[in-house]
């Protein structure tokens, strides 16, 4: 075998030249991205291909070093970490930790609601979305604006740099970061089949979540498109930060859903009714995990009963909030909270089978309360099974009178 360097051996190693100010760590994990670039075009030109071939598709190696550097947001040759520092410290360093901090608040509080989703299977935790997305908003604005230079020059991100570094000098260490490193590629594939798989479980399991499933469709793609490409440009970190963060928080969601589910003999219990809160603080029954709104009860003989007062088995009245009609506002409104059942159907207004919408008395808004049951119930009948007499408490015939 010959000890010619190839042309690819050959432009990285003008390449490292190139980049030899900056930390031996860093120089390494740019080549292992772009060493794999390099080879396939080499492939490509064919076996014995020659530097300058690559020169012509690539540009100089100093050239190709250069965008290197701008796409990861390393400084230029002759500016250190010390002068970076210099130059951002102050007030300046304000935004880039905006920006830094708002996203790992925004990754964490993002698992967690996953882990909830998770956990419970139901859509409705998303709606905690709207508490941090205008902290993960201002933070994307602020990386565009800013760059994410200053960012990278932060001393908290040199920190996390320094200690890398020092963990892949360590034997076991090393092997074990290497190790993940090997494993990107098939994590994002990971993400973006979790992701969907997600959406599907919410979507059979509620109605309401085919709205979401488009979003996760979408971040499944973000992930496949963004993750390879987070070493050579850091500012997808902001896609792929949170979406790491999601399936990791939906997967300790999941498993911890599967061990309390392994721990109750693996069997899932029928549906059974529990109390959740309402979007006023009310307590909201609830049986197999959809809200219920109205009880109503039947006699033997089919026929609805009124005025039918709910208790639990402690004697407690089982209360939850009452709606009706608000006359000023033409809306359905809370009005109270009993154990009284049946309710007032509420209705806010109709669609008709042409699908023009009808308000009432005009009003787009406006609510009527129709009373009455909105079904028939057929009751089983229940055979009750004859009762056997004992001999004892049986009465014997009378005898017969002897006749003269």
């Amino acid at each position: 075998m010959s000890d010619k360097p190839t042309a690819v051996r050959v432009y990285l190693a003008r390449v490292r030249t190139a980049l030899a100010d900056l930390p031996a760590s860093e120089i390494e994990e740019i080549l292992e991205d772009v060493r794999p670039h390099l080879a396939e075009l080499e492939a490509e030109l064919g076996e014995g291909a020659r530097v300058e071939a690559l020169i012509e598709r690539l540009g100089s190696p100093e050239s190709y070093a250069a965008e290197l550097r701008a796409s990861g947001g390393y400084p230029a040759p002759g500016e250190g970490a010390t002068q970076v520092f210099t130059t951002t410290a102050g007030p300046s360093l304000v935004k880039p930790r905006i920006a830094l901090w708002g996203l790992l608040f925004s990754a964490l509080a993002l698992a967690l609601l996953a882990f909830g989703a998770a956990v419970t299977v139901d859509p409705d935790v998303f709606a905690g979305l709207l508490l941090f997305a205008p902290v993960f908003v201002v933070s994307l604005v602020l990386l565009l604006r800013g760059g994410v230079e200053p960012v990278l020059a932060l001393p908290e991100v040199a920190w996390l740099r320094t200690t890398m570094a020092k963990g892949r000098e360590q034997e076991d260490a090393g092997k074990f970061l290497r190790y993940l490193g090997s494993l990107k590629p098939a994590w994002w594939v990971l993400c973006a089949v979790a992701l969907v798989a997600f959406g599907l479980l919410l979507m059979l399991r509620h109605r309401g979540a085919v709205l979401l499933l488009p979003f996760l469709i979408l971040a499944a793609v973000a992930a496949l498109w963004a993750g390879p490409r987070v070493r050579t440009d850091r500012r997808l970190l902001w896609v792929a930060v949170p979406i790491s963060a999601f399936v990791i928080g939906g997967a300790l969601g999941g498993f911890g859903a599967a061990i309390d589910l392994f721990a109750r003999g693996g069997s899932s219990s029928p549906p059974s009714y529990y109390t959740s809160s309402d979007s006023y603080g009310n307590d909201q029954l609830t049986y197999g995990g959809h809200d219920v709104g109205n009880i109503y009860a039947f006699d033997a003989e089919g026929k609805p009963l009124t005025e039918v007062y709910l208790y639990d088995e402690e004697g407690r009245p089982i209360t939850v909030t009452r709606y009706g009609c608000e006359r000023s506002s033409g809306s359905r409104q809370k009005i109270g909270e009993d154990n009284r059942f049946p309710r007032p159907k509420i209705e806010q207004g109709v669609t008709d089978d042409q699908g023009n919408y009808n308000g009432y008395n005009g009003y787009r808004g406006a609510c009527r309360e129709l009373a009455g049951v909105p079904f028939s119930a057929a009751i089983p009948k229940v055979t009750v099974p004859p009762t056997t007499t004992s001999p004892t408490s049986s009465s014997a015939p009378a005898s017969p009178t002897p006749t003269k």
